[in-house]
């Protein structure tokens, strides 16, 4: 028989504690301890958690992944790199609502429609509720099986006896293991079921897809080791406010990271935007004095996106200082940086910056447009519309070099614009191109210089 207890498990992290702690002192986290059950293993051990290995000479191993398959979806193919790696195993997380269910639904329609049998498993809707979604969404073909079922045990007999092609989870946080006696959703359940379902993936290979849930913070809600434990984890990206959303590799053992697809929502699901940068630029204003075009690198994929700055004179004793895309702190030390060096007397003025599409950029290589657009609009001088801007700023208002400038460029002349404003040390890599004028700089005095 086996002997049940209780313990304490953190809902962050998964730390376990004979006690309720305030504190996790794993995660630091505050208030995350919730009382599970548990159930010690048989003396027998666990025979199925087991890859059943032998040590090889790593010259001997092969390093062919094998010809990958794709989603029919070429967004979704960029970001895993380049299709679907047999074995793999892909974490996906988002706000509730967001389009997860619904991206899924659509590629395993385009993987059915090329002859391949897959297994859609659902834990949170019933197959009535499937099906309408698939005919709203025109996401229906033969061989695309839907399984209503939250048991780890019949779930895996079931992906045994069909052998398909690819299976999808929806959603992890629903699946549930008789070995253990906590409930569905805690963080032993969570660990167990993935280990399972990705020791399965790893065995048989058959790629499988995991759908989480995630917490206030945006993060992929149960422990933080099932990040660890997959190997490629998806963001979806995206508010009610814009019809966009955002797919980001935050991982990928498979390819880069850091890579996005961008799609639309539609009446009819997802539809896939090749051409991200003329989608966010679509309804800039021209002439406006606080716009100003940037050259963003995802990944692999340069982007452009508009920077909108407001700078006014406030009545506040203390300035409100205001960032929607771009990190606050980064502002305030460009803020001060623009008062210091180039006499821009800022510090009673409110300042409202934003990327204009929702779209959240980090990267060092958009400060000098965060510059810039706060310089236009103090100064009301609007920047011409066909010069995009490209480069870090120091804290002595020295500008940096930037990483894979030769494709910034590429992609703005690509788009139309004619100018581009960068760091000198660039110019050393950058192939000139005919019809793009480069302004060098190397300072930001340089920059209000070449702008106004």
């Amino acid at each position: 028989m086996k002997k049940s207890k209780t313990s304490f498990f953190c809902q962050h992290c998964g730390y376990m504690s004979p006690k309720w702690l305030g504190k996790c002192p794993s995660c630091n986290g505050w208030n995350c301890f919730a009382e599970e059950l548990v159930s010690e293993p048989d003396s027998g051990g666990r025979a199925h958690m087991s890859f059943d290995g032998k040590p090889l000479p790593i010259e001997e191993i092969s390093a062919d992944e094998g010809e990958r398959m794709l989603t029919g979806i070429a967004e979704i193919d960029r970001v895993l790199g380049g299709g679907i790696v047999s074995g793999s195993a892909i974490l996906i997380g988002g706000e509730p609502g967001i389009g997860k269910s619904t991206l899924m639904l659509q590629v395993m329609k385009n993987i059915a429609s090329g002859g391949s049998k897959v297994l859609y498993v659902s834990g949170e809707e019933s197959a009535h509720q499937i099906k309408l979604r698939s005919n709203r969404i025109d996401a229906a073909a033969k061989d695309l099986l839907v399984l209503v079922e939250v048991s780890l045990e019949k779930i895996l007999d079931h992906v045994k006896k069909i052998d398909p092609a690819i299976v999808v989870i929806d959603s992890i946080q629903t699946m549930y293991s008789g070995d253990l006696l906590s409930a569905p959703g805690s963080v032993g359940q969570v660990r167990e079921a993935s280990s399972r379902l990705i020791l399965s993936a790893k065995k048989n290979g058959i790629p499988v897809f995991l759908i989480g849930h995630v917490t206030k913070d945006g993060s992929i809600a149960g422990p933080k080791v099932l990040e660890h434990m997959v190997d490629t984890v998806l963001y979806f990206e995206g508010d009610a406010g814009h019809a966009y959303r955002i797919i980001r590799s935050i991982k990928n053992r498979f390819g880069p990271t850091n890579e996005i697809g961008v799609f639309e929502m539609q009446d009819k699901g997802l539809r896939e935007v090749p051409n991200p940068s003329s989608f966010f630029l679509a309804e800039r204003p021209q002439n406006a004095p606080g716009s100003v075009v940037v050259s963003s690198l995802e990944g692999t994929r340069p982007i452009l996106v508009e920077i909108q700055a407001l700078v006014s004179q406030s009545n506040l004793g203390m300035p409100r200082r205001t960032a929607i895309g771009v990190d606050h702190n980064r502002v305030s030390l460009l803020v001060a940086v623009l008062d210091r060096i180039c006499g821009l007397h800022l510090g009673g003025s409110d300042i409202f910056i934003n990327v204009a599409g929702g779209v959240r950029v980090e990267e060092p290589a958009v400060d000098l447009g965060v510059v810039a657009a706060m310089a236009s609009s103090f100064l009301d001088r609007p920047v011409d519309p066909k010069t995009v801007i490209v480069g870090e700023v120091g804290l002595t208002g020295e500008v940096r070099a930037v990483s894979q400038m030769e494709t910034r460029v590429k992609e703005a002349s690509r788009l139309g614009f004619n100018r581009c404003i960068l760091p000198k040390t660039n110019m050393v890599s950058l192939n000139r191109t005919a019809k793009m004028e480069i302004s060098a700089i190397s300072s930001l005095k340089d920059l209000l210089e070449n702008l106004f």
